[in-house]
């Protein structure tokens, strides 16, 4: 017998926007006013005939609609074959060992964890995964490293109990990535909270900012940007004090966090913020860097750009910023699937569907089984299928054949 979800899964994203009207007892011209549009916008989008093209506008009909962002992506969204799973099949041991890891009987479990040491380099080596887009392969790494980092935490005192904690707020930013990334947000909540109570163990400033960091990220995904604009600015404000300290790693934070500020900025279509805070980033960007995990250098400021230019609706920017990114030097295998991702949208919002099918297919050549897990990749293929009235494309109708699996 099918489920709620399922169905819910197999909606287009404007049925989904017209389900959680039509629950709402509104009208489409209710829905139209509440987000400052007109009623045959809204027409047009439940009926797929005006994409959802924009995380903001997204944000924006989940709010006015009274429901989670993840209903209106549908998220999240599992593939019909195990080759393209890209980390779903994690989530049951990963959700119960972060579920375990908040229990102060777990101690009481007989498990004898790997040495620090040890630990260390399954850390570096997942770091490596989560940067490759490379889910699936931390199915068998992620719980053991959390349940491992937390029996160790509650045993090692002094430099050697600091250094567990490190580690747990390294490990649980890969679980929140990879929560937030394949759409079980709730997971990447679990996720979030243990890495902050790590980093308030540590209590330096770095640590603190990284969490912070982090946060934001988790804010973004879940449509709450007051709150990642806040958690940014705060964190800027914290870290604008500590510049000059011999902490290594301040000016690469504050850029990152520059970086979170003006994604949020961009959600709540506020240009003239979004470009303060791109120019603090580029103020201090080094051409390299991944300080945290937050690739924090000038590829991925060159990509921020592409994607404000998308959340902004400014179509006509997109050329210009695109052609600014030095894809060469991207040297995360997420950060340039994301890329070719946001290429893809901007040529699509262009009315370029020929040139967005080649970068989706770029993309997808990078991190295929990630990119499906995107809830505006796929809301762009099945744009650009239903934009096609004849003679639609092998590799669109292969890769729109793969969502509907």
């Amino acid at each position: 017998m099918r489920n709620e979800r399922e169905d819910v899964n197999e909606m287009t994203p404007g049925q989904r926007v017209a389900r959680a009207r039509k629950r709402k007892g509104w009208t489409q011209g209710d829905l139209a006013a509440a987000v400052d549009r007109s009623a045959s916008w809204v027409a047009k989008v439940e009926g797929g005939h005006a994409p959802l093209d924009r995380r903001s506008i997204i944000d924006r009909l989940a709010h006015a609609l009274g429901v989670e962002v993840v209903e209106l992506t549908g998220q999240p969204y599992r593939p019909a074959t195990q080759n393209m799973d890209s980390g779903h099949a994690a989530v049951p041991a990963l959700r119960l060992a972060l579920q375990r890891a908040s229990l102060p009987s777990f101690a009481s479990i007989e498990r004898q964890p790997r040495p620090l040491m040890d630990l260390q380099r399954a850390i570096a080596h997942a770091e490596d995964l989560r940067q490759a887009a490379n889910f699936s392969p931390l199915n068998s790494l992620l719980p053991d490293l959390i349940e491992d980092l937390v029996v160790l935490g509650r045993t090692e005192t002094g430099d050697a109990a600091a250094s567990t904690a490190e580690l747990m707020v390294r490990a649980c930013h890969i679980a929140r990535v990879m929560a937030n990334l394949t759409g079980h947000h709730d997971l990447a909540w679990l996720a979030m909270e243990r890495e902050l109570s790590a980093a308030q163990s540590v209590g330096s400033p770095v640590v603190l900012a990284a969490a912070s960091w982090d946060l934001c990220g988790a804010w973004l995904h879940a449509g709450a940007i007051d709150e990642a604009r806040n958690v940014a600015t705060q964190a800027i404000d914290t870290l604008d004090g500590l510049q000059g300290s011999d902490a290594p790693d301040i000016p690469a934070m504050l850029g990152a966090m520059h970086l979170r500020a003006a994604v949020a900025y961009s959600r709540l279509w506020s240009a003239s913020d979004a470009a303060a805070h791109i120019a603090e980033a580029r103020r201090v960007v080094q051409p390299s860097g991944n300080a945290w995990q937050t690739q924090f250098n000038a590829a991925n400021l060159a990509i921020h750009e592409v994607e404000i230019a998308i959340e902004l609706g400014r179509p006509g920017d997109l050329e210009r910023q695109v052609q600014s990114v030095p894809v060469s030097e991207i040297n995360s295998g997420e950060r340039l699937s994301h890329y070719w991702t946001c290429k893809a949208r901007g040529l699509g919002m262009s009315n370029k569907p020929t040139e967005a099918l080649e970068a989706l297919l770029k993309a997808e050549q990078i991190a295929g089984a990630h990119v499906l897990n995107r809830p505006m990749a796929r809301a762009l293929i099945m744009d650009l299928l239903s934009r096609t009235r004849r003679g639609v494309h092998p590799e669109l109708r292969r890769m729109a054949g793969l969502i509907n699996a």
